[in-house]
């Protein structure tokens, strides 16, 4: 299921794409214990979103540009400081080598850029990393290896099922680079407090 489509048959009022999703302990999945999810798509077809709050340990943004072709190996040292800090974060199971880059609305390319709410676009092609490579690319980002992805109704049953907790988007957790700490606050900006959420899901 392509972002496209599930975008083209939205339009739904139920709609919670551009919305953060909050894992509960009941989630029942250990992929995705203590995640925090963007939303990027959401209808009637299923939902795609990016984890926000998991970074990778295994490649730096510098070193993907240069397995990627973007840059020179030798290129890598000279990236300006605010280029080498752009986080690389697991962003889910699904198409764990294809990238996606959240990021905010001032890079936009017409063919290849989704605009997700405001403050928030997504871009997936390699287009948006050699503009960032070269310093004129968004003045915020984040790049996800991997997404998650539901089927028709699947996101919708877990919810029901109190397995994800939902929550207005919010621009500084997503594109922050504090990720231990966005669970915690994604929970308190819905004025949940984390040591009372176990105990108030076993009650469920």
């Amino acid at each position: 299921m392509s972002i496209d489509r599930i975008k083209a048959e939205g339009g739904e009022n139920l709609s919670l794409e551009g919305q953060l999703l909050i894992a509960t302990p009941t989630i029942g999945d250990p992929r995705f214990e203590r995640s925090v999810i963007y939303l990027c798509a959401h209808s009637r077809s299923g939902a795609m979103g990016i984890r926000i709050n998991r970074q990778s340990r295994r490649v730096s943004f510098p070193e993907l540009l240069v397995q990627l072709e973007v840059i020179a190996a030798d290129d890598a040292i000279r990236l300006p400081e605010k280029v080498t800090q752009v986080p690389v974060l697991r962003g889910g199971p699904v198409e764990r080598g294809r990238g996606f880059v959240l990021h905010s609305p001032d890079f936009f390319t017409p063919s290849s850029s989704l605009n997700i709410a405001d403050g928030v676009a997504l871009t997936a092609t390699v287009d948006i990393l050699r503009a960032i490579a070269k310093g004129e690319g968004p003045s915020r980002s984040v790049l996800a290896l991997g997404y998650a992805g539901w089927a028709e109704g699947q996101l919708e049953g877990e919810i029901q099922q109190n397995g994800w907790l939902t929550c207005p988007g919010d621009e500084e957790i997503i594109f922050d680079a504090d990720h231990d700490s966005k669970y915690e606050r994604a929970l308190k900006k819905i004025g949940v407090d984390l040591s009372m959420l176990s105990t108030q899901m076993g009650r469920a």
